[in-house]
């Protein structure tokens, strides 16, 4: 009877320990979740400043209609990329950051256009972008990072895969991305 007792107290504390290492990683995987969310939402934001960007800059830049053309494909394949998983955004979004910054080298050429306080607006406002985002890529990342150590620590990774939990991606930035650039343009 004692053995039998002590059998059923040993199976229920166990399960209770595999019902909380589970819960444990679900709440993790929804905070990776949620930190995703927030990166769209700031890609989103950019997203929707570049057209009004190149609408304020294309009727003094006639002899630059292949910038124009660079940034507007590469919002885009950024925007295309949304669905494509946090490797493939990240790439589409550093190709997107890199035709901004030759937009902007750009623009320096420009007097009237550097003046221009539509133009001002949208550069700090993307650069406010810039900063969101990257606040929310360390948190995504830092996320990601706690979720993929649960899932890969024992006694959770002998579990991990017959649970359905997979190791989430980064969110990486090039490494020219991973500072807010500084264009100046008064």
């Amino acid at each position: 009877m004692v053995a039998v007792l002590v059998v059923v107290i040993v199976f229920v504390v166990g399960l209770l320990l595999i019902v909380r290492m589970y819960n444990g990683v679900v709440r993790m995987r929804n905070q990776v979740d949620q930190a995703w969310s927030q990166i769209d939402v700031q890609l989103k934001r950019r997203h929707d400043l570049v057209p009004n960007l190149v609408a304020a800059v294309k009727g003094y830049m006639g002899f630059e209609q292949q910038v124009l053309t660079d940034v507007t494909e590469a919002r885009a394949a950024a925007v295309a990329a949304g669905a494509a998983g946090p490797g493939q955004q990240a790439a589409a979004e550093n190709a997107l950051s890199a035709t901004l910054r030759s937009l902007f080298a750009v623009v320096e050429r420009y007097p009237d256009l550097k003046a221009g306080q539509n133009v001002l607006s949208l550069q700090d406002q993307l650069a406010t972008s810039e900063d969101m985002i990257r606040g929310a890529r360390d948190a995504y990342n830092a996320a990601v990072r706690a979720f993929n150590t649960a899932i890969q620590s024992i006694p959770m990774v002998l579990m991990a895969g017959m649970m359905g939990f997979t190791r989430r991606e980064y969110f990486a930035a090039e490494p020219a991305a991973a500072a807010t650039p500084t264009v100046q343009l008064r």
